[in-house]
């Protein structure tokens, strides 16, 4: 419990948990989730909450608002948490050059070639 966990949300909302290094896409076995990430716990009141969570996953690269998904599960199995991600990841795939990029303090511009990002998610996209 001393670092983060991988976690996913997988199809069916069912929360599933990693250690840390673990890539997400193994811990979903592979299938689609609503959200991904990292998340932290820490022991108050003895009961389990949720210290942290992001949405920082480069194998699936979900939109900020994939949190109430987390919410949805986390709330399932009764455990305490934030009222959003505590760290959110904004993800971009550039049009020009393909890499992805992680869009820090609302500067939507590639740091591989310097072209403009789109403003909406678009990792998926074919290409």
């Amino acid at each position: 419990m001393a670092e983060p966990f991988t976690f996913v949300v997988d199809g069916g909302g069912v929360l599933r948990l990693a250690p840390r290094r673990s890539e997400h896409v193994v811990c979903a076995g592979g299938r689609d989730v609503l959200s991904a990430g990292e998340m932290s716990f820490r022991e108050e009141s003895g009961r389990w909450v949720v210290e942290e969570v992001s949405n920082q996953s480069t194998g699936y690269c979900p939109e900020i608002n994939s949190w109430p998904a987390v919410a949805k599960a986390l709330d399932r199995i009764g455990i305490h948490r934030p009222s959003g991600f505590t760290h959110p990841v904004t993800f971009r795939r550039c049009h020009s050059c393909r890499e992805l990029n992680i869009v820090r303090e609302e500067d939507f511009v590639c740091v591989f070639c310097g072209e403009d990002l789109p403003r909406e998610w678009n990792v998926g996209e074919p290409g």
